[in-house]
């Protein structure tokens, strides 16, 4: 890959990227100072509206195989796993308390594998409908995780097993993803009148989740969380991908389906750790500023994975 082909990939993701990202976030900040929006309506907009529309509307839509499925559940589960490890053992040598662990720990194992892997994905790819299926996979378990297991941690200490449990199963997004793969495989087609808003709504999401980040934005203190910031994105944009590498490595895995799971896992942060945040009250400054700053910082660290991706 030539300098003038890195060149462009830069100038595409900060043009196609981070500059539409940026104009959201900062409408959103505006509304904010204007009109003091609540954030929790927004949230709750996410979470049980827009969110479960997108994941219906992707699941249904989509193609894979089963092999392609098996073989991308196995290489995430891995690297889910080793992900976690590393993080367990950094926020107890960092002896954090308990918020900002959980936090810290969403800001990298929940990371944008939708609106922004799935067009980068098609960019680098060329629109090969493997590589995206790959991505949409990717994209599947990492709606489901932050909607089960991210609630569990969020709730544990509030109530019991059962009450969190009962939150969890009161989440649409619970009930799209396993309808959404049952009328698909069995070739069940959904009434225009049914799939049309499901469209609209699920087009909404990603203006809907960054105006809710530009308003979390404008209504904080901005009270830095250098150190702990810069570590989420170093864990994100840097371990992230070199996690990925290793793991398709040890897997034997090769060709465009090892390439696409790398750059599934050198993405930012998702927006489901701040909205997580807001709904639950738990460290939301820290998480709105770790996906503003890996997102920014993923201009320089993207093109770098991709230019590493040639040599696999």
């Amino acid at each position: 890959m030539n300098r003038g082909f890195q060149m462009n990939y830069f100038v595409y993701i900060l043009i196609n990227n981070i500059v539409p990202i940026c104009i959201m976030i900062a409408i959103g900040v505006t509304m904010y100072r204007a009109f003091r929006i609540d954030i929790r309506t927004l949230s709750k907009l996410n979470f049980y509206v827009f969110s479960p529309a997108l994941v219906f509307v992707k699941l249904y839509e989509s193609e894979m195989s089963l092999s392609i499925l098996m073989q991308v559940l196995l290489f995430f589960a891995i690297f889910f796993s080793l992900l976690f490890a590393i993080i367990e053992v950094i926020i107890r040598i960092q002896k954090m308390q308990r918020g900002m662990r959980i936090a810290m720990r969403n800001s990298v194992i929940f990371y944008n594998s939708a609106n922004y892997a799935l067009p980068l994905n098609q960019t680098v790819f060329g629109g090969n409908a493997y590589t995206l299926a790959i991505q949409i996979v990717i994209m599947i378990m990492q709606t489901l995780i932050p909607n089960t297991y991210g609630i569990y941690t969020l709730n544990a200490h509030k109530a019991s097993w059962k009450a969190t449990l009962k939150t969890i199963l009161s989440l649409p997004v619970i009930y799209a993803i396993p309808i959404a793969l049952l009328l698909r495989y069995y070739h069940v087609p959904v009434p225009s009148s049914i799939h049309i808003p499901l469209n609209y709504i699920a087009n909404a999401f990603m203006a809907t989740a960054l105006l809710t980040l530009g308003v979390q934005l404008g209504a904080m203190k901005w009270e830095f969380h250098f150190s702990n910031v810069l570590l989420s994105n170093m864990l994100r944009l840097a371990i992230g991908p070199l996690l990925g590498f290793f793991v398709v490595w040890m897997l034997g895995i090769e060709g465009l389906t090892a390439k696409a799971l790398v750059l599934s896992c050198a993405v930012p942060t998702s927006l489901s750790s701040v909205l997580l945040a807001i709904e639950y009250e738990n460290e939301a400054e820290f998480s709105s500023q770790a996906v503003f700053t890996s997102t920014l910082f993923s201009m320089f660290t993207i093109p770098i994975v991709i230019y590493l991706l040639d040599f696999m």
